[in-house]
């Protein structure tokens, strides 16, 4: 059988300034390229396994799971497959289907794929209007009011620090206070904030916390953190009646090779990056600041910035493309011409985009380059 070309090359991709928000968190440091390398097949990491990944010393697991759980404030970390599968974990392991948990109304789909595989019903904390799509704990509030006033149960809250639409950070810390004085468990998704800034589940008053190594930690994916306080581990980290040693919710183990290689790699570098968080978040404020100079362009979301997602309207591309021969292509293929990828091909109203872990100089020759296009054509 001769099998065809997969496409596997990225040399593009590594060659030019990517200013996908999904990715930007996610390269790799030189020390986690070498694992890679060293752990790159399957069960790599299980040489040494008596059974349960999360004790394994050789490599060191069980130290990585300690220095983890350090860094994000909590009592218990496991590895998961991505964000999603703590979530789910989470919810299957509190409450029964038909149970009622209360969302924000920015979370992630995979809140509500989680949320529906456990039979779970769902109730919407909205944001408020154009263009903030802001969540606020009096939000939160007047929700949690509504369902005690009519008699209903809440099993758990789930709360997405960071979207992944507008990048807004949300006020964790007064929601998990509302949580508390309601006795009701708190999930905090961090995908997009756990690894860029800091992020002490105790200090935002989280029961759980989940993150994404491939997302947010420099890590090669898929692979996620669950974080969790001690009065909650015999629930999510409850045994198996009939193999003892392992963990019912990590059906046995997670990540067993690359994934965790990796992100045991990276934890240093990413340890001592988020101290540099507010660097960060100012260098994404001034180049929001020079994106909005060009005419037409709007950022979406909180403002000013708190994080380096950043979703930006821009009718004056869309502008250009309906007289483009190339129409809504002529956007991408003229960054890629200034080797700036990682906006979608043919989005011309409005784009994500993130300039995190980008120097000041790369910063401003990105938004220049806009700038030149929408000069060029006008």
């Amino acid at each position: 059988m001769e099998c065809q070309d997969y496409g596997l090359s990225r040399t593009g991709e590594r060659e030019n300034l990517n200013l996908n928000p999904l990715q930007r968190g996610g390269f790799l440091t030189e020390d986690a390229r070498k694992a890679l390398y060293e752990f790159s097949d399957g069960y790599s990491v299980c040489d040494y396994c008596a059974g349960r990944l999360d004790e394994i010393k050789k490599p060191g697991i069980s130290n990585f799971l300690d220095d983890l759980a350090n860094f994000i404030g909590v009592d218990h970390a496991r590895t998961v497959h991505g964000a999603r599968e703590g979530k789910f974990a989470v919810m299957h392991a509190l409450c029964q289907p038909d149970d009622t948990i209360i969302i924000d109304g920015n979370a992630h789909y995979t809140t509500y794929l989680a949320a529906e595989r456990n039979h779970l019903n769902m109730v919407e904390v909205s944001s408020n209007d154009y263009p903030e799509y802001r969540i606020t704990p009096e939000n939160f509030k007047e929700t949690l009011d509504a369902q005690f006033d009519h008699g209903e149960d809440i099993s758990l809250i789930l709360l997405t620090h960071v979207d992944g639409d507008y990048g807004n950070l949300t006020d964790a810390r007064a929601i998990g206070k509302i949580a508390r004085h309601y006795g009701v468990p708190l999930l905090l998704n961090c995908a997009y904030s756990m690894g860029r800034l800091p992020v002490d589940a105790r200090s935002l008053k989280a029961d759980f916390v989940v993150g994404s190594g491939h997302k947010s930690m420099a890590a090669s994916g898929p692979i996620g953190v669950l974080g969790l306080k001690d009065e909650w581990a015999e629930v999510v980290l409850k045994r198996s009646e009939t193999h003892g040693v392992k963990e019912i919710e990590m059906l046995g183990c997670t990540s067993r090779g690359a994934p965790i290689a990796t992100l045991m790699a990276s934890l240093p570098y990413v340890i001592d990056r988020v101290e540099k968080w507010d660097d960060e978040v100012q260098k994404t404020r001034d180049f929001v600041e020079k994106m909005e100079k060009i005419g037409g362009i709007k950022q979406l979301g909180v403002k000013p910035k708190d994080h380096d997602l950043v979703r930006l309207e821009t009718p004056v591309f869309d502008e250009i493309a309906e007289k483009h021969p190339r129409r809504g292509f002529f956007l991408y293929e003229d960054l890629k011409k200034r080797n700036i990828v990682g906006i979608k091909r043919g989005q011309t109203k409005w784009f994500k985009c993130s300039t995190y872990g980008f120097n000041q100089e790369q910063t401003d020759y990105i938004a220049r380059s806009f700038a030149e296009i929408v000069e060029k054509y006008s």
